[in-house]
């Protein structure tokens, strides 16, 4: 049986490895998954289109960006998500890095018109 630690080590060891013998699509920031890899440890708000018109978003901390997934930190569980990113529409990135943070010029307007996304 595995221990904590080893178990451990191999979560660490998830992340892909860009080398020069890697996709296009995850070195050239004009593709989606290289855009993305640029964005990892930020908070951000991803939403997902499913089926024909039904949108749903996860909020959580980019861990990891593979060829055609992403991997979520939940800000409210701590738990991975895993993504397909040809099922995301739009995502919000967070510039200030914490939850629930909001321009104060926002502050009067707050209850009149929430800010994007957070």
């Amino acid at each position: 049986m595995a221990s904590v630690e080893e178990n451990k080590d191999k979560r660490e060891d998830r992340n892909v490895t860009i080398n020069q013998n890697s996709p296009e699509i995850l070195t050239n920031p004009i593709y989606t998954p290289a855009f993305l890899r640029e964005q990892i440890g930020k908070l951000m708000r991803v939403e997902f289109l499913i089926g024909t018109n039904n949108l749903t978003d996860r909020i959580g901390i980019l861990e990891d960006v593979g060829a055609s997934y992403i991997l979520l930190r939940s800000i409210e569980s701590d738990n991975l998500v895993y993504c397909d990113i040809y099922a995301i529409k739009f995502i919000t990135i967070s510039t200030s890095g914490f939850y629930g943070t909001m321009n104060p010029m926002m502050n009067n307007r707050f209850y009149q018109q929430p800010p994007m996304g957070f």
